[in-house]
């Protein structure tokens, strides 16, 4: 069987989808999380973009063990230069760098000859080459790039010493049949191709980029690029998840191909991105929704009951998820939690199970029932947890159709508590202007999201929040069965990140209180 290596870039290409950004503890912790999973390579960052972002792909090169690093570069010595010296920490580092080859992007954004890029993209791999054997060019908008004009640029950036050769639908503008005629003439063409590896990076605006990476592969592609959730650039990228379980449940068709993914680490790896992104998993998303193995029709579930392959083709647990739940209430211990979790794909012990478990005694106590989704929440709370400056001790709101929405609000501070009370248009309003007080802070609020993690009256709600303060943007996530209670907890999330990252010591108008 031949391999196919996954690059995985949910920390480039899919942290520039609208909304995701990510700081460096987070970007440290899916890359351990994509090690886990066993992607051969991890496209961390596009350094030159900010110091911040150098300086996360530098972490994660220096810590993450296993899976090669690479950097994004345009083909400028600038870029190239930040590149590897982000990269050059790692085990196995690689330098990616990128040029337009479309008419279109020759013409109207880079307004340059041909030849000149052509020139361009060999000397930046020349340069690349000074660094690392380990150089990866890309044609920017290949589908809709002249052919004969694409194999002369991959002829002669091989021959400069480039090692891989990305072949990106960057506007997934392609369909399958003619990508892989696409992907078929250039191994036919370009007399150095066995030199390289030829790689392909498919967008989903047309929803084709799994069956347009699938194609390419069977025709010779080698690496495929793939983002986890299938987040990224506008409609998103290839879901990971999708083609490497594709490849593993149809090895009747694909039978030629295999991946080094670690399977059982795709349901938390798809968990822990979804979480510190702040980017929900569509219910009905393949593989990973937590709708993929629910049956609602009678029909369906007879069938299943009798036989699961009857209308299951995956077995969940191959992605370390379970379809069938176990329901657990208050009365639940702490064997049937720990073995729940556990079916999950998590694993905590001692002080750390104990935390979780009294989180979810909490839980339990204002719910019937805690159901799988629930204990995802409660994980997905830890995963993304940031150590607090502020912690919330005490909070009452007042709202109504005839009184003026107010809040009180108690913070404890390294062990000093202080308090405030604001109004504002609504309880949550009000609750966040009285934080505001104490905290000193006045983040701008962007984006709020409310779902129900679970159905029904008690439902668990979930709460994602986008703040603005000076020259950064973060995600403050919290949940309670309470919606103003996770609409604070998620504000606060947010508010101590920026604490964390500014410095900031968080001294505001609040009270303090005594002998509390």
């Amino acid at each position: 069987m031949e391999k196919v290596k996954i690059f995985d870039s949910t920390l480039r290409d899919g942290e520039q989808t609208p909304g995701a950004r990510l700081n460096r503890e987070e970007k440290l912790k899916i890359a351990r999380q994509l090690a886990r999973l066993n992607v051969d390579i991890i496209e961390a960052g596009f350094p030159v973009s900010s110091p911040g972002e150098l300086k996360a792909v530098q972490a994660i090169a220096r810590e993450v063990k296993g899976p090669v690093i690479a950097a994004l570069a345009r083909t400028i010595r600038e870029d190239i230069d930040a590149a590897w010296e982000a990269v050059k920490y790692a085990e196995r580092p690689r330098i990616h760098t990128f040029l337009g080859s479309s008419e279109i992007h020759m013409k109207y954004k880079l307004r340059k000859d041909p030849e000149v890029l052509l020139n361009m993209g060999v000397e930046a791999v020349k340069y690349a080459k000074r660094y690392t054997s380990d150089v990866q060019y890309s044609l920017e908008d290949a589908t809709r790039s002249d052919e004969d004009y694409m194999c002369r640029v991959i002829e002669a950036v091989i021959a400069a010493g480039a090692t891989t050769i990305n072949i990106p639908d960057t506007v997934g503008y392609a369909v399958p049949e003619q990508f892989s005629r696409l992907i078929t003439n250039i191994l036919n063409r370009v007399p150095n191709i066995d030199k390289a590896t030829l790689s392909v990076h498919c967008h989903d605006d047309l929803g084709l980029a799994v069956a347009n990476s699938l194609a390419a592969v069977q025709c010779g592609a080698r690496q495929v690029e793939c983002n986890i959730n299938g987040i990224g650039e506008r409609a998103g990228n290839a879901s990971l998840e999708e083609i490497v379980v594709a490849l593993l449940i149809r090895r009747d068709y694909f039978d030629k191909y295999k991946t080094d993914i670690n399977y059982r680490e795709i349901y938390k790896t798809s968990r822990l991105v979804s979480s510190l992104t702040g980017i929900p998993i569509p219910v009905n998303k393949a593989v990973i929704g937590i709708n993929a193995f629910a049956h609602s029709s009678g029909i369906h579930q007879d069938g299943v009951l009798k036989e699961k392959s009857t209308y299951e083709i995956i077995n969940a647990e191959l992605i370390g998820g379970k379809a069938a739940q176990m329901v657990l209430t208050a009365r639940s211990g702490r064997h049937a939690v720990k073995h729940e979790l556990q079916e999950m794909g998590f694993t905590l012990c001692g002080d750390e199970f104990e935390e979780f478990y009294q989180s979810f005694l909490e839980l339990a106590d204002k719910k019937k029932e805690v159901f799988r989704e629930d204990l995802e929440a409660l994980m997905a709370d830890r995963l993304a947890y940031t150590a607090p400056t502020f912690v919330l001790d005490y909070l009452q709101t007042v709202s109504g159709t005839k009184s003026i929405p107010s809040a009180v609000v108690r913070l404890n501070k390294n062990g000093e508590t202080f308090v405030a009370t604001d109004c504002g248009a609504g309880p949550i309003d009000a609750a966040y202007n009285a934080i505001d007080k104490i905290t000193g802070l006045n983040p701008r609020l962007e984006n709020y999201n409310l779902r129900g993690v679970t159905e029904g009256r008690k439902a668990l709600g979930e709460v994602t929040i986008k703040l603005t303060y000076q020259d950064k943007t973060i995600l403050g996530r919290g949940t309670s069965t309470d919606i103003i209670e996770a609409s604070v907890k998620a504000y606060l999330n947010g508010v101590n990140k920026l604490v964390l990252l500014s410095g900031l010591n968080g001294n505001g108008n609040g009270q303090k209180e005594k002998g509390l």
